[in-house]
């Protein structure tokens, strides 16, 4: 920590904050290529938690049970070091608000992230399709519920309670260096995520994707872009507004004390 940091917060909360803020300037800085291949390695990653899902929720016909499975797709980005768009929020929000980088580069950094997760995202739903067709009626069924959610109050709440809780998840896990400790809210807010049927602008996406590859969804790419787009702005409302947004007034202090080693 710099000279003073954590005197009226606390330590650990000072602690987390330099961790996040590191790892946010490390993120907005990073070249073109990385930055488009952790894109679409993010989107393969949580492809593997849709994969378990659609499984389960076929033998079950239980969406909880179903969504505990998809877990795994939370596992893999933690420990393959992928991200998801909505993991974007509360990290490298942080370091632009500590003066360490602009509001462009954050821009960018979502639009690729957001652009690689659905690339890699469709490229697993069009493997799942191919090579589980006993999983097609189930694939339809779920992605059709997504893609008819419609653009209203509830969609829209269910959109921000899916950027509340990753941010919340990213949150916990930035609390820790403890790899084993990490992993527990990735259990957790991943079951909780595809379990509660949250609208998430990426998971959801590889859903719809995975009805539309079998050409018998009731719905459209127009559809499937639509509901991308409200659920995006929901998930931004709840990841950067009601999370990160108010956990940043907790280091204020920090943040000054961070931008004026800027200047």
């Amino acid at each position: 920590m710099r000279g003073g940091r954590g005197i009226g917060s606390e330590p650990e909360v000072a602690q987390a904050f330099d961790r996040v803020v590191e790892e946010g300037a490390a993120r907005l800085a990073r070249p073109w290529i990385p930055l488009v291949v952790t894109g679409i390695l993010g989107g393969v990653d949580v492809g593997t938690g849709a994969l378990a899902y659609l499984l389960v929720e076929q033998a079950t016909g239980q969406p909880l049970l179903a969504g505990i499975a998809f877990s795994i797709g939370f596992v893999a980005l933690l420990l393959a070091r992928s991200e998801l768009f909505t993991e974007n929020f509360l990290v490298p929000v942080t370091a632009v608000a500590a003066g360490r980088n602009t509001l462009r580069p954050l821009l960018r950094l979502w639009s690729v992230t957001l652009a690689g997760n659905l690339l890699g995202g469709w490229l697993v739903a069009w493997l799942i399709i191919r090579a589980f067709p006993g999983l097609h009626d189930t694939a339809i069924r779920t992605g059709t519920h997504y893609a008819t959610l419609g653009v209203n109050l509830r969609s829209f709440t269910l959109a921000v309670l899916a950027g509340m809780v990753i941010t919340l998840m990213t949150r916990m896990q930035h609390a820790t260096e403890s790899l084993g400790v990490r992993l527990v809210p990735a259990l957790l807010f991943g079951a909780l995520l595809a379990g509660g049927q949250l609208f998430h602008s990426v998971l959801d996406s590889i859903m719809m994707f995975a009805a539309l590859i079998t050409g018998r969804a009731p719905f459209g790419y127009l559809d499937w872009l639509g509901a991308l787009g409200w659920s995006v702005l929901g998930n931004i409302v709840g990841g950067v507004g009601l999370v990160t947004a108010l956990r940043l007034t907790r280091v204020s202090r920090e943040i000054a004390d961070e931008r004026s080693h800027q200047r």
